[in-house]
C-alpha cells in the first residue's frame, strides 16, 4: 500500500490484479468501482465474490453499456483466466477504460479466505 501525506492508499489500478490488489482497494473503502462476474447466472448464484454483480459474456457489453459509465474503475472475472481475459478486452473494446482481469477469480478469492456470497436457494462452494 502506498502512503500518501501518511494516509495508506491503494495501488494504481492494473490491466491484470491479484485478489490482493482488489480487497485492498476494497478495504480502503474506495466504492468507486464495479466488480463484474463474467460466468455464467447458476455460477454465479452458486458462489461469487462479495460485492460482484452478474454480467455473463453473453450479455456482457450490452448490460454493461445500459448501466455503466465508461470511465468506470472495472474489476472483472470469469471461471478461467482466459475467459477473464476475453470478457476484459470485449469491455475494452467497447470504449471501458479501467478494466482490470482478477487473476484466478473466485478460486482464487475463496483460497485466501476473503468473503464469497450466494444467492439465497444456492449453497457456498
Amino acid at each position: 500500500m502506498i502512503k500518501f501525506f501518511g494516509l495508506p492508499i491503494p495501488a494504481p489500478m492494473q490491466a491484470k490484479s491479484r485478489v490482493y490488489d482488489l480487497k485492498e482497494r476494497l478495504d480502503w473503502g474506495e466504492p468507486a468501482l464495479t466488480i463484474i462476474d463474467a460466468r455464467d447466472r447458476t455460477q454465479f448464484n452458486i458462489s461469487h465474490i462479495l460485492g460482484a454483480i452478474s454480467l455473463p459474456t453473453n450479455e456482457l457489453v450490452d448490460r454493461a453499456l445500459a448501466s455503466l459509465e465508461l470511465c468506470r474503475d472495472i474489476y472483472i472475472y470469469g471461471e478461467t483466466d482466459e475467459e477473464t481475459a476475453a470478457a476484459a478486452s470485449k469491455l475494452r473494446g467497447a470504449g471501458y477504460q479501467n478494466v482490470s482481469e482478477l487473476r484466478g477469480g473466485v478460486a482464487a478469492w475463496k483460497a485466501v479466505g476473503f468473503p464469497l456470497e450466494a444467492i439465497a436457494g444456492f449453497a457456498l462452494s
